[in-house]
């Protein structure tokens, strides 16, 4: 069973920046070779912003975040992270984290993040951005 615990969320201004963290539990670490986070905002669907195939690191992120938003991964405790900076009020969403067992595969053809990778998420963490 994997277990994921996302962190990290709040309250910023335009602008600014908020660092997303996602703990795997420790069953899960040596399972999933594909890590990503999406996004949900009020009234839209859950988007793909960012993944990285834990394998080797390769990533992938979301176009209208490309150069704001990065993904990175510490494999020693398990966790991922999701630095976002300059934000946007169009940024505000529940933000989730995502765990797959195929390398990202479907992802690395479209270029872009698709949630047929993912078969666990996080509850998600809210993200809100002010003007």
């Amino acid at each position: 069973q994997v277990k994921l615990v996302e962190s990290g969320g709040g309250e910023a201004q335009a602008g600014g920046s908020l660092r997303l963290s996602c703990a795997a539990s420790d069953d899960s670490v040596s399972s999933t070779n594909c890590m990503g986070w999406f996004r949900e905002a009020p009234g839209k669907g859950r988007e793909g912003v960012a993944l990285i195939r834990t394998d080797d690191g390769r990533t992938i992120v979301a176009d209208d975040v490309k150069g704001r938003f990065a993904i990175s991964q510490d494999n020693a405790n398990g966790t991922v992270y999701l630095q976002m900076n300059n934000l946007k009020p169009d940024d505000t969403a529940v933000y989730y984290c995502a765990a797959g067992l195929d390398g990202c595969f479907r992802s690395m053809v479209v270029h872009t993040p698709s949630r047929a990778d993912f078969d666990y998420w996080g509850r998600g963490t809210q993200v809100t951005v002010s003007s």
